[in-house]
């Protein structure tokens, strides 16, 4: 192997382990207000790893490549290690309030600021970074597709879940806070 490939491996061992380590140790808990939830923790669980497994499987199986270059598969490596990277700090800049299960905490606050000022949920704008990275490192069609449609769908969902739970938690405090920002792509969508 290469070490290109070493840190690809490395990287997606990373991520399923983060991803892994988030699922366990930051659900709501008892006093939180959990019924807001609608099994999107669960669509989550079945599109990413889906669509991990399916990308991967179909580029060795279908020959359709983005670009018939090497630089793609250091752009996607890229991707890949910023969307691990810079969703661990978004989670932690959240601290207390993140959980993966759409749950509204006690003294629960809108953040506004950080990445927040430009983008309403980073955390999944970051998972897709991380998601359109794999495609780019594999270097297919078909891949690109299915490492990235799903997980888009799946986090579609959970937005428009949480944004509803949002909106009856904060009121007009959160239209507001939308009508100034992007779901997750900064100044574009």
């Amino acid at each position: 192997m290469n070490t290109l490939q070493i840190l690809f491996t490395v990287s997606m061992a990373a991520w399923f382990l983060s991803e892994f380590l988030y699922k366990n140790m930051l659900k709501s808990t008892k006093s939180d207000k959990k019924d807001k939830d609608k099994s999107t923790l669960n669509i989550l669980w079945l599109a990413i790893p889906f669509s991990i497994g399916a990308s991967i499987i179909l580029s060795y199986n279908t020959k359709l490549p983005i670009i018939k270059a090497d630089w793609i598969m250091y752009v996607g490596e890229l991707f890949i290690i910023l969307g691990i990277v810079l969703r661990f700090i978004i989670i932690r800049s959240l601290g207390k309030y993140f959980t993966v299960d759409v749950t509204i905490r006690e003294d629960h606050k809108i953040k506004k600021e950080g990445f927040y000022k430009y983008v309403r949920h980073p955390s999944y704008a970051l998972s897709l970074l991380t998601s359109l990275g794999l495609g780019l490192y594999l270097n297919n069609w078909w891949s690109l597709f299915f490492a990235f449609i799903p997980p888009f769908l799946a986090f579609a969902y959970r937005i428009k879940v949480e944004e509803l739970a949002l909106v009856e938690q904060f009121g007009d405090e959160y239209i507001e806070y939308r009508k100034n920002t992007k779901k997750i792509i900064p100044f574009i969508y």
